[in-house]
């Protein structure tokens, strides 16, 4: 996998990130709620909410998954976060060099 480059506003993301005081928190019915929602509507047996912070990608919300968290250099997510206007579609991770 290759390793995604970290955005040119990591800093002001992070420090914003970190002002939400959301990492490492218990889960919540409100945020499992919506991961169930998008995997029915999706089709999919993995739903995550995820939250991308220096070093790591972690899960607020999570289905299908048993871990908590990934290394960020393992995170689709770093990938995504490169452009924040677009959606980020992997049909197939075996045929995407990223991956």
């Amino acid at each position: 996998m290759n390793s995604a480059a970290k955005p040119i506003n990591e800093n002001e993301r992070i420090e914003t990130l970190e002002s939400y005081n959301i990492l490492d928190t218990l889960p919540e019915q409100s945020y499992d709620d919506i991961i169930k929602i998008a995997s029915f509507i999706c089709q999919t047996p993995i739903a995550l909410l995820s939250l991308v912070d220096k070093d790591r990608q972690w899960f607020k919300a999570k289905i299908g998954l048993a871990v908590s968290e990934t290394p960020r250099d393992l995170a689709f997510c770093s990938h995504a976060i490169l452009h924040p206007d677009e959606i980020l579609m992997i049909p197939d991770t075996y045929n995407d060099d990223r991956f």
